[in-house]
């Protein structure tokens, strides 16, 4: 069967795509609104997160408990996050409740109570998950790593930072979400069972009037140190490695996604292999292709003890760079036969494919059907991504650690 994607953009500038799943009783959907983190003023870090948590504590009609019990009624399984341009909510529900649902989410994304007195508890909630990342080394390295490795404001942590939520007023909260909800650069995926008529007519309904605002494009700021260690007292040591790579709007996005599906991904990849398991030199170690609109990067890490750290560092990079020299044929087929499977589970979630047509539509201008997405994948071969390799080495790596004693860079690296 042919797969589609319908896609309706309303005049003021939203976006709805929507993606058919056939045999299936679920729909589900993804909305993004430009409000993430690289929207916030450089002293109020964390607050496109405190936002998104003042929006959940009443909206329209509804209290926070009354928003909360006919989402519950409804049968939905919901979500929301930040990220650097996002602020995204989403939900999955049987296909008969769909539209009921997103008639309860246009008010949480344009009529939200934003309580006074809301503010100290979302803060608090704020609060704990900045400190959840203090109580996890792993999570803490890769945030500073993603901070030194893109420019500011697009390597901010979504947790924001303590200065800034102390700081937050209401008022902060009321200017932000009158600036970033706005439906120019908002994107609605739809996945599953749905009449795409009644769709599109009922989010015009819901959605047409919401008026758009000119928001400038973030400034972005020079980078800073990005040879650092974190003093932290710990028989393990932290190692996070990135470096630059590809964004997944560019057409070899996929020759570098398979270079790092060699790299990590599976018992047989060549960091688990070579670091963890040959070597026994720590008990974690990946990397993954990380992506922003305009440009991409590769991130490592690396969880050992103390005393192996300096190893484990010097291997990693060794492998990163022996990357540069070329994957073998076996490598390619055993990252086909994983990323197939991937696919097929992704081809069955209409939550999955909710959120996958919007992030294409938001990096590509357009939305990739699975077929497509394989046809891509098929036409990557072991020589196509030596070439990418050849001509984009891993190199001018961004290094951060994180323990009881700094690390010293290999005399090679650059």
């Amino acid at each position: 069967m042919k797969q589609t994607i319908f896609s309706h953009t309303l005049p003021n500038g939203l976006v709805l795509l929507a993606e058919p799943i056939a045999g299936v009783e679920s729909a589900a959907f993804s909305l993004r609104v430009p409000a993430g983190c690289a929207y916030e003023p450089a002293d109020r870090g964390g607050l496109a997160g405190l936002t998104c948590e003042l929006t959940l504590r009443g909206c329209g009609t509804r209290s926070s408990r009354e928003f909360v019990n006919d989402l519950d009624n409804l049968g939905v399984e919901r979500g929301e996050g930040v990220s650097d341009a996002h602020t995204s909510f989403s939900g999955a529900m049987l296909s008969r409740n769909l539209l009921p649902a997103l008639s309860i989410y246009v008010d949480l994304v344009r009529r939200p109570h934003l309580p006074d007195e809301e503010l100290d508890p979302s803060r608090a909630v704020a609060m704990q998950e900045l400190s959840a990342v203090e109580d996890e080394p792993a999570q803490k390295v890769m945030l500073e790593l993603r901070r030194r490795q893109y420019p500011d404001p697009w390597g901010r942590p979504s947790q924001g930072d303590a200065a800034g939520l102390e700081s937050a007023t209401i008022d902060d909260v009321a200017s932000f979400f009158d600036t970033c909800y706005r439906p120019n650069g908002a994107i609605l995926g739809v996945a599953g069972s749905f009449d795409w008529p009644r769709l599109k007519d009922h989010v015009g309904r819901l959605f047409g009037d919401w008026e758009p605002v000119d928001v400038p494009d973030p400034v972005e700021r020079s980078l800073g140190e990005r040879r650092v260690h974190l003093h932290h007292e710990s028989n393990q040591t932290q190692i996070g490695i990135a470096y630059d790579s590809i964004p997944y709007r560019d057409p070899d996005y996929f020759q570098a996604w398979g270079a790092v599906g060699v790299l990590s991904g599976g018992m047989s990849s060549r960091l688990f292999t070579e670091v963890r398991e040959k070597r026994g030199l720590c008990y974690s170690v990946y990397a993954t292709h990380s992506s922003l609109r305009d440009r991409g990067s590769v991130m490592c890490y690396a969880g050992t003890s103390a005393e192996r750290a300096q190893e484990t560092l010097d291997v990693t990079i060794g492998e990163l760079r022996r990357l540069a020299r070329g994957i073998e044929a076996g490598e390619l087929d055993r990252l086909k036969a994983r990323i197939k499977s991937s696919l097929i589970m992704q081809g069955e979630s209409s939550g999955a494919r909710a959120s996958a047509i919007s992030r294409d539509w938001y990096y590509l201008g357009r939305s990739r059907t699975l077929d497509e997405v394989g046809a891509l994948i098929d036409a990557v071969t072991r020589d196509s991504i030596n070439g990418f390799l050849a001509d984009h080495p891993p190199g001018d790596f961004t290094i951060v650690t994180l323990g009881s004693q700094p690390l010293e860079v290999p005399v090679a690296v650059p």
